[in-house]
């Protein structure tokens, strides 16, 4: 074996080794803060079943489950990622959560996982505001963001995709090609298509080929670079011939990755859900 082939091995190694070090931590942790308390500890290396370890049931992960939105908008960060400390949010049910996302990097500073501590303060708010309000306290504080929390990865993608579409107010097919775009760049900053088969999903929902979702993808991507040419004048809503030579064709797992354009079918419009 090579000298570049036991580096990155031993890095693989390292990694398990700090993972397997805080796997009894993560049960101290939760023991000492009561049933209020949730401790997740997350791999990054594989986003679709990222919870390696779990003590507390605030959101009710499960080992092998998926990241939340949180993790996937730090897995689009890449190393660039920091700590996320105390922030506020509530799960589907209601529940409201503190929590804090603690990045976990290896000798080489790369980002490889996150260390994540959920506390349920429902009831501590409810006090607060029946305090408040005998206090005679002003206007109670804007509600906090809904998470999506769930074993399944689809889930989450789902959430991400709904909640873009609410915040532009309009179907897929009601938007502009600039809209659209946008909406492709958004999901992409959040991390979305870090995950397997993601395109294919966001794709179905929005009721355009496959290779319409990777065209949108690439030109978003190339409108967002600073040496970017931006996206190109062939509008990619219409149905793409796939590339034969295209080394994922066949192979539903693959990880997702934006492709280059392909000739257009001449004036066939894509189907359209809201």
């Amino acid at each position: 074996m090579t000298g570049k082939e036991q580096r990155p091995a031993a890095r693989e190694r390292e990694r398990d080794a700090i993972l397997r070090a805080l796997t009894p931590v993560i049960d101290g942790i939760a023991a000492t803060f009561g049933p209020v308390c949730e401790v997740v500890l997350h791999d990054y290396r594989r986003p679709e079943s990222s919870v390696v370890a779990v003590a507390g049931t605030v959101t009710g992960r499960t080992v092998g489950g998926a990241m939340s939105e949180i993790g996937m908008r730090l897995l689009a960060r890449g190393d660039d990622a920091a700590d996320e400390l105390n922030y506020v949010t509530r799960t589907g049910s209601g529940r409201l959560v503190k929590a804090s996302t603690m990045m976990l990097r290896d000798s080489g500073g790369a980002v490889f996982g996150s260390l994540c501590v959920n506390v349920d303060v429902t009831e501590v708010d409810r006090a607060r505001s029946l305090l408040a309000a005998l206090a005679g306290a002003g206007a109670p504080p804007a509600d906090a963001p809904v998470t999506t929390f769930g074993d399944d990865i689809d889930s989450v993608v789902d959430a991400l995709l709904d909640a873009h579409l609410a915040r532009q107010d309009e179907t897929w097919a009601a938007l502009d090609r600039a809209r659209r775009l946008a909406l492709f760049r958004g999901l992409d900053e959040r991390g979305v298509f870090a995950v397997r088969r993601a395109v294919e999903q966001v794709a179905a929902r929005l009721g355009i080929s496959r290779a319409s979702a990777y065209s949108y993808l690439s030109q978003a991507r190339a409108a967002g670079h600073p040496d970017g040419q931006g996206p190109g004048r062939d509008d990619p809503d219409r149905r793409h011939r796939p590339s034969r030579d295209a080394p994922d064709a066949h192979r539903p797992d693959a990880p997702e990755r934006p492709r280059p354009d392909t000739p257009d079918r001449p004036d066939t419009p894509e189907g359209a859900t809201p």
